[in-house]
């Protein structure tokens, strides 16, 4: 099961995906449960507001979900979102982007003959 981790790793860094956010995602993965940004800044040793910047990151790829929480506080816990969902929304984005830039292609002038 590692080896399908280091592939999935691979892919995400291909795309962009940071160090840092691949080191929280694989804590969320492993540690199956909901964490917030002080635990998993405590957790992994680095600023408040890298986890901040990283995790916003990592929810807005689809790689990580956000549940709103009230236990005294009001804020946001994070889970890691299976391996192969994240392939799942990797792939439908990637189409979703090939069939934008396609539409363009066929609407453009210069794939019309046209200059």
């Amino acid at each position: 099961m590692s080896d399908i981790y280091e592939k999935l790793e691979t892919l995400l860094r291909s795309l962009g995906v940071k160090k840092t956010e691949l080191r929280i995602y694989r804590l969320l993965l492993n540690r199956n449960e909901p964490m917030r940004i002080t635990e998993i800044q405590r957790e992994l040793n680095i600023s408040e507001r890298s986890v901040r910047e990283h995790v916003l990151s990592l929810y807005r790829r689809g790689i990580l979900k956000r549940t709103l929480i009230q236990q005294g506080w009001l804020g946001y816990v994070y889970t890691a979102v299976s391996p192969s969902e994240v392939l799942e929304n990797l792939k439908e984005n990637i189409i979703k982007k090939i069939n934008e830039i396609e539409r363009e292609l066929k609407n453009s002038p210069s794939q019309n003959g046209q200059t």
